[in-house]
């Protein structure tokens, strides 16, 4: 038997009076004319019968306006309109979504357009997207990395700070398990306990290191907490991260300190055990010089008594490192010991093409320091920019080397930067420590910087490198005004 598709049928409004959702017929004017018994049930209302009652008595003042204008639209363009707005029953608020539908009231002669409307309470759903909405602006504008991944481990969600951590942009992770970015340092027994833990819905942590996508390392602690169904089941992941680069740091600061001064120690018992030794084979050379009338022999004594006095330096260097300085502190004025510590330094041929920019601020408080100990420093530094310009062509030009101070809160900066040959990247970390040299043997001990890093945390200050291969190096020292 064919279906009849066009098929007219004749409903009447008990239909809705089950139905979960508030259901309302009124007039062009807002005349509640039915409603089913939801809307008492959802609005608590137990001693009213709106029947014959405004509809937009029931609506929250601030939404009347664009509610009558969809109920305006409804009926004379005989269109259905769906809009949200708000009830206000005796000071509670409600969310509402509501459908607006035209209908011919054929039951009257005039037949009248009226409207049905179906207002479903979202006021749950709004609450629960303003919860959403919360943690969207936190964790957008958290200082903290933040990923969302699905249950596979791919991403969905990464914030501002985890793109700019990763140097990779948002199109680049989304999608993409968090692998991208592995150091490879973290066995596959680390990984697998941790997967096992989350996928187990418990909360793990851990300290990690990433690579940035310029290959740089990214020292994190990790906390990646299971998302969770509404039956308990893991449906995703949430991670966020604690950026540790400082802390690291810090610890490889402290590694370094902790080196220079077993070093210090070591230092001070190869000076007692060489010196004695050293200071016999040079009162045998001298000997030897005196009564000998052999010339090739005092040539030979001559070599050696060179590299005994050489020696010799290399252990008053440790000795003063290793050992308490006796000096008082003194008043000093910082800007007059660098530009004495110029003057030497222009005496050297070295220096003759090399041109010396100062730029000393005038504000300068006197310091507590060693004067000469700090004009050492002073004098090392330069040297070895004097010795890296030298190392450059002839044609390079102009030789500079530019030297300032100045103040920066309560410490005083001190600047020395040349456009020597650079230091290259791997051996930044190495320059303060003893007897390392980048220079041809016999032209420099290694220890000049070392000496004076020691010097300079005697003083509670602090001392750091910046170099480019082919650009040139800068020596910053900070020390404190009042330490």
């Amino acid at each position: 038997m064919k279906a009849t598709l066009n098929k007219k049928f004749i409903f009447d409004f008990d239909l809705f009076e089950n139905f979960k959702d508030m259901c309302f017929v009124i007039s062009s004017t807002g005349t509640i004319l039915n409603l089913n018994k939801a809307v008492y049930e959802s609005l608590n209302i137990t001693s009213k019968n709106l029947v014959n009652q405004n509809f937009f008595d029931l609506i929250e003042p601030a939404f009347v306006g664009r509610t009558k204008l969809a109920l305006t639209g409804c009926i004379e363009e005989l269109k259905n309109e769906n809009l949200y707005s708000k009830f206000n029953i005796n000071g509670k608020y409600f969310d509402i979504n509501l459908i607006l539908i035209p209908f011919h009231d054929s039951s009257q002669d005039n037949n009248d357009v009226n409207c049905f409307i179906l207002a479903r309470d979202i006021t749950d759903e709004r609450l629960k997207e303003v919860e959403l909405m919360r943690f969207y602006y936190v964790a957008q504008n958290t200082v903290n990395p933040v990923q969302i991944a699905d249950i596979q481990g791919k991403m969905i969600y990464v914030n501002p700070a985890f793109v700019e951590s990763s140097g990779y942009s948002r199109e680049e992770l989304i999608g993409k398990n968090p692998s991208v970015f592995s150091s490879g340092k973290h066995s596959k027994k680390f990984w697998a306990k941790m997967w096992a833990t989350i996928n187990a819905g418990k909360v793990w942590v851990g300290e990690v290191e990433n690579r940035r996508k310029n290959g740089d390392p990214f020292y994190t602690q990790l906390l990646i907490s299971p998302i969770l169904d509404s039956d308990g089941k893991v449906n995703g992941f949430f991670g966020i991260h604690r950026d540790l680069s400082e802390k690291k740091l810090l610890e490889k600061q402290l590694i370094h300190t902790q080196k220079m001064e077993s070093i210090g120690t070591l230092a001070a018992g190869v000076a007692h055990e060489v010196g004695n030794p050293l200071a016999s084979i040079s009162a045998l050379v001298q000997i030897v010089q005196r009564t000998t009338k052999d010339e090739f022999a005092k040539e030979k004594l001559e070599l050696v008594k060179k590299q005994v006095t050489r020696i010799s330096k290399i252990i008053r260097d440790l000795v003063d490192f290793s050992r308490p300085s006796n000096y008082e502190l003194q008043l000093t004025d910082i800007n007059q010991n660098i530009a004495e510590a110029i003057e030497i330094i222009k005496v050297g041929a070295k220096a003759k093409d090399i041109m010396f920019e100062l730029d000393l601020g005038d504000k300068i408080p006197l310091l507590p320091l060693i004067s000469d100990q700090i004009q050492q420093i002073f004098v090392n530094i330069l040297l070895n920019a004097v010795d890296a310009i030298a190392e450059l062509s002839a044609e390079v030009n102009p030789k500079r080397i530019e030297v300032s101070s100045d103040i920066l809160d309560d410490m005083v900066i001190l600047t020395f930067k040349d456009n020597g040959k650079g230091i290259p990247e791997e051996n930044l970390s190495k320059v303060f420590e003893p007897f390392f040299t980048t220079k041809k043997a016999g032209k420099g001990t290694g220890l000049g910087l070392w000496v004076s890093y020691g010097i300079i945390k005697s003083f509670q200050g602090d001392i750091k490198v910046e170099s480019k291969v082919g650009t040139g190096t800068t020596f910053t020292i900070t020390l404190p005004i009042q330490p």
